[in-house]
């Protein structure tokens, strides 16, 4: 056993390495896939489509907000890997009660390069892991600028009632890679907005995101006559929210996006 630190400042008594893991998170299950962790890995969430050779196979223990505990408990993990957003708190204390569970806490790149380093530290993958570190730091740092004159955006991920991101949120810090002002930066979270509080902002580009609400071309019909003077496009959720190998395909899929505006 050896204790390893998590996002939360959480010290982990975890079995060296892990031969059976349970992925409560999306884009971290991804991410056990692209490290070579398919014999490791005991079971994921029903949200876990990437890659889909796994998502047809592996045990799946619920959503990752409606985990199945019994479910989890006949898979007996020695590890669960867990995020403070993602997964419902009381849920997670159960199970740490049984099990070692490592929380990721990501609101930035950073700390997703730093969760993608830790997994391989915990695998012992430690090598690829930096390697693929490296590599989308890299790809990011290819990006414009931060500081380069921004485009005025908001982002929805809700419908009914429309919600959108906060300064504190991964999202938020995609946007600013992207060379986007996020309008809502005053606020933290995921808060609540309306068209009117939305045209008050004078947002230049709004953008619907394709999860967790699936916003498709007749939702750009509803509201582009709502808002005339702002450029409204779907964008693809998993490439400014997911925070696991992902981000490799992340910063392509930005400068198309960028260009495609421009």
């Amino acid at each position: 056993m050896s204790q390893y630190i998590d996002q939360l400042g959480r010290g982990v008594e975890i079995s060296s390495p892990p031969k059976r893991i349970i992925s409560l998170v999306p884009s971290i299950t991804e991410l056990l896939f692209d490290l070579g962790l398919d014999h490791e890995t005991a079971g994921i969430t029903k949200f876990c489509v990437h890659p889909e050779a796994w998502f047809k196979s592996k045990a799946r223990i619920g959503g990752t907000k409606a985990l199945h505990i019994d479910q989890i408990h006949k898979l007996q993990p020695d590890l669960i890997i867990a995020n403070k957003e993602e997964n419902v708190q009381d849920q997670i204390g159960e199970l740490a009660h049984h099990y070692p569970v490592w929380i990721s806490d990501i609101s930035n790149l950073e700390e997703a390069l730093q969760m993608i380093e830790k997994i391989g530290e915990i695998t012992e993958r430690a090598d690829q892991s930096i390697k693929l570190a490296e590599e989308i730091r890299k790809k990011f740092q290819e990006l414009p600028n931060k500081n380069v004159e921004q485009k005025k955006a908001a982002y929805f991920i809700w419908q009914k009632p429309y919600m959108t991101i906060g300064n504190d949120t991964f999202i938020h810090d995609m946007f600013q890679y992207c060379g986007f002002q996020n309008v809502y930066g005053n606020k933290n979270r995921y808060p609540e907005t309306s068209i009117e509080e939305l045209k008050s902002l004078d947002a230049e580009l709004l953008l619907l995101s394709s999860e967790p609400f699936p916003f498709q071309q007749k939702h750009i019909d509803e509201l582009q006559p709502l808002l005339p003077q702002t450029k409204i496009i779907l964008v693809d959720g998993e490439m400014f929210s997911w925070y696991g190998s992902r981000l490799l395909l992340a910063p392509g899929y930005f400068k198309k996006l960028i260009s495609d505006i421009n």
